[in-house]
């Protein structure tokens, strides 16, 4: 079984915002909801960064240890899902997203803000998959169409990745190569208490074996169409 992961490569994302539209699009999220957002770190400075960001759905949820009605799940895909049936509006998964997924979908005093919402993967809820009520809590089902998110599907740079988390990581290894450096995967260590790994470059083998030694090293002066034997110094002990 595929275990479903999200990926931002930083060194990709250009700020565009298409994720968070096509998001909003596909689910009809209430006015003042973003399931998913951009960052941008250092904006306008050396170093600048952007970042999508959403529920990571991560392997020891935090949100899933601390509710108090136990409205969280987590699916055989690794998906992480909440019961809006469940939900009591107490907020404790918010304060304990390191991502700040989980949102109040309304502003007020405590008690009137309502239930939770957060980011589904594109996979519902408890409902029955492609139901109007799955709809109408969760938005559209598109895991159990055989779709990826479609916020990244429409990531323009391919910045957004989402799937199985080895296809995932294979794609991002390849990236670090042919770049020669990688920022990081976002997120992974926080989420998946991994990181991925990049691979050395291009040339690290051959850097790996042993060179042979410059003549200037083996004891001769290089001179323009000639070499000629550089004087030894005496050894001092």
């Amino acid at each position: 079984m595929a275990r479903m992961k999200f990926l931002c490569d930083a060194d990709r994302c250009i700020e565009c915002n298409a994720c968070v539209t096509a998001c909003k699009n596909e689910h009809e999220v209430p006015w003042g909801i973003n399931r998913r957002r951009v960052v941008t770190i250092n904006d306008g400075k050396p170093g600048e960064r952007s970042i999508s960001m959403a529920c990571m759905h991560c392997t020891d949820a935090p949100c899933q240890a601390v509710c108090p009605v136990n409205c969280f799940y987590t699916t055989a895909d690794g998906v992480v899902l909440h019961s809006k049936d469940l939900c009591i509006g107490c907020g404790y998964c918010f304060y304990a997203c390191p991502f700040g997924a989980p949102q109040y979908p309304k502003v007020g005093n405590f008690g009137s803000r309502g239930k939770m919402d957060k980011c589904t993967f594109c996979a519902g809820g408890p409902e029955a998959d492609g139901s109007k009520a799955e709809y109408d809590k969760y938005g559209a089902n598109r895991l159990a169409e055989g779709k990826l998110p479609l916020c990244a599907e429409m990531c323009s740079t391919k910045s957004l990745l989402a799937g199985d988390g080895d296809i995932i990581a294979q794609i991002y290894k390849k990236r670090v190569v042919k770049r020669g450096y990688g920022s990081g995967a976002w997120g992974w260590q926080t989420a998946y208490r991994q990181t991925v790994a990049p691979c050395p470059p291009r040339d690290a083998a051959r850097r790996a074996r042993p060179r042979p030694l410059a003549p200037s090293r083996l004891g001769w002066r290089v001179a323009p169409g000639r070499l000629a034997p550089v004087p030894r110094r005496p050894h001092c002990p």
